[in-house]
């Protein structure tokens, strides 16, 4: 075993912690992947079962393993079930935060660490952009994350990723459009697709892409910093729904529960993490075509 490249990950039976898992084991990395229960298989990497809000798990489980990376994805991703449990929300994603990075500091301080922010963090200094518990809890994790780096000088670099969209089981958009037009062509649903507000844009990036980012950011990443994640190009959601029109064969009807025009907000371009020499590999349509395969195969 290459102990140089020894990777753990969090979050591995998730959406992206599924393609992290199977893009760091094709880097070469030694990968352990953390759940919460052992039901979760996956033959090409190290499976160890830990409650991440449980201190002692968590002490007892970088001891043993010892990592010389750390790629954190766990927490709760939800931002309806952040109002039906905000404290929950709280442990998940900042309990699990402080006691990894602390664990680290304790045996191995030059750990390389990433950790996995949102787009839908909140200006700590305006409390009135606070929009639910799910932003708090994910301010005070990178707050967290950013806090031991300074204090302990330790390796730990932010990702902020956009909206993640690819095959596997996901709760963004783009799977629940693709779901349920793989539904339609089974004869599963009704052939209608209810949208709120077409004209709503955001920044879709295929989760494969990054991953990718991550692997850039743990390897070259500035301790301390922020680093967006993002494709560059805003997308409206009509435009989700045109691309995967394009891929069916289904006539469907698209019912807007509003049509209100939305101010369109500038391109977003990562950047720093071109400097880096990373860029998205995955096209929106590929993209958008691999989600519909993979719901259509289910």
């Amino acid at each position: 075993m290459n102990q140089t490249r020894k990777l753990l990950i969090t979050g591995t039976s998730g959406f992206t912690g599924q393609h992290a898992c199977k893009h760091f084991v094709k880097s070469g990395f030694d990968v352990t992947a953390i759940v919460n229960t052992k039901v979760y298989e996956n033959k090409d990497v190290q499976i160890e079962c830990c409650n991440l809000t449980n201190k002692d798990q968590v002490i007892n489980l970088i001891k043993k393993i010892k990592p010389h990376f750390l790629l954190h994805l766990a927490g709760q991703n939800h931002v309806g079930q952040s109002w039906l449990d905000p404290i929950g929300s709280l442990e998940a994603n900042t309990l699990s935060t402080a006691y990894l990075m602390d664990a680290i500091r304790r045996e191995n301080p030059a750990c390389k660490i990433v950790v996995a922010g949102s787009a839908l963090q909140f200006d700590p200094q305006n409390i009135s952009t606070l929009t639910h518990p799910y932003s708090l809890s994910k301010t005070l994790q990178v707050l967290i994350a950013q806090s031991w780096a300074v204090l302990y000088n330790m390796h730990i670099v932010i990702a902020r990723p956009s909206n993640l969209m690819g095959p596997g089981f996901s709760n963004g958009v783009c799977s629940i459009f693709a779901k349920k037009i793989a539904d339609m062509e089974n004869k599963k649903a009704e052939k209608v697709l209810e949208v709120n507000n077409p004209n709503v844009e955001r920044d879709f990036l295929d989760v494969r892409d990054a991953v990718s980012a991550y692997e850039t950011l743990l390897l070259s990443g500035k301790p301390g910093e922020i680093y967006d994640i993002t494709s560059g190009k805003n997308r409206s959601l009509k435009e989700v729904i045109n691309g995967l029109q394009s891929l069916t064969t289904v006539n469907f009807e698209i019912r807007y529960l509003s049509n209100e025009r939305l101010e369109t907000k500038e391109e977003i371009i990562p950047a720093e993490l071109v400097n880096l020499g990373w860029k998205p590999s995955f096209s929106f349509e590929t993209s958008l075509l691999d989600t519909l395969n993979f719901y259509r195969a289910i």
